[in-house]
């Protein structure tokens, strides 16, 4: 009884605390490394005030039951859950607007972003308050050749068409100002465009080398064809909108 109360004060010191920095990072199906996800994380924020967001995107496995033994030795985990399967795009958006830090750090949850590369970007946005946004280009990715040769292809393509500076815009990896995301356009699969979408905004991006590890548990996602006919879809959106951006230039006002 005593431990359990103690657990309860430890929880609800960490949630009456306003962290500067919130990590989301959407799940499903990842039993097998949730947990040590979450201990990478907190290991590697611990010198900065901070929350743990993990979405769980409707899981059909034990991911939430690991979750919660995670939650019991580190209090600033947050566990949400959707109802039905929605997409990482979606289990972002979740987590962001369910965020309480002006800063957001956003990892894959399949444990291939290194938790340890995080301090690092918030110490860029930190020191430049004119970044909206830090992104990760992975070098030495731990990937299998048929994936590191379409994702080469899909972005050259994609940083032809788009002109967002991006070289490597699949890498889960980022930092951001919370309210510069909630000001983008929401739509499917939208994280994989967020440099082209902060561009559109006017807002700066910089981009920063990261680690990369090959995946322990779980499964990909999508294939290869797969993720080629979705992002063709969303890059003909991303051109849409950006087409039907109008720019104000600088905003002043009036004393």
């Amino acid at each position: 009884m005593e431990h359990d109360l103690d657990q309860d004060k430890k929880m609800q010191e960490a949630a009456d605390a306003r962290p500067v920095l919130s990590v989301v990072a959407p799940m499903h199906n990842e039993a097998g490394g949730a947990g040590v996800l979450v201990d990478e994380m907190a290991a590697a924020l611990s010198g900065i005030e901070h929350e743990i967001i993990i979405v769980d995107d409707a899981s059909t496995d034990e991911t939430v039951a690991v979750l919660r033994e995670a939650r019991r030795r580190h209090p600033q985990l947050r566990i949400l859950r959707h109802e039905r399967n929605a997409g990482q795009s979606r289990a972002l958006r979740t987590g962001v607007m369910s965020a309480r830090a002006p800063l957001i750090a956003m990892l894959d949850g399949d444990g291939q972003n290194n938790p340890a590369d995080v301090p690092a970007l918030y110490k860029q946005v930190q020191e430049n308050p004119s970044l909206a946004m830090v992104a990760g280009e992975r070098r030495s990715r731990q990937d299998v050749a048929a994936k590191k040769i379409a994702s080469r292809a899909a972005n050259a393509i994609r940083q032809w068409l788009l002109k967002d500076g991006a070289a490597d815009t699949g890498c889960g990896l980022k930092l951001f100002r919370r309210d510069a995301f909630l000001a983008l356009p929401y739509f499917d699969h939208m994280h994989r465009y967020l440099p082209a979408l902060m561009a559109r905004e006017g807002l700066a991006v910089a981009f920063v080398p990261v680690s990369h590890r090959s995946r322990a548990h779980g499964r990909s996602k999508y294939t290869n064809i797969e993720r080629a006919l979705v992002a063709i879809r969303d890059l003909m959106g991303v051109l849409w909108l950006n087409a039907r951006a109008r720019k104000p230039g600088k905003i002043s006002e009036d004393a």
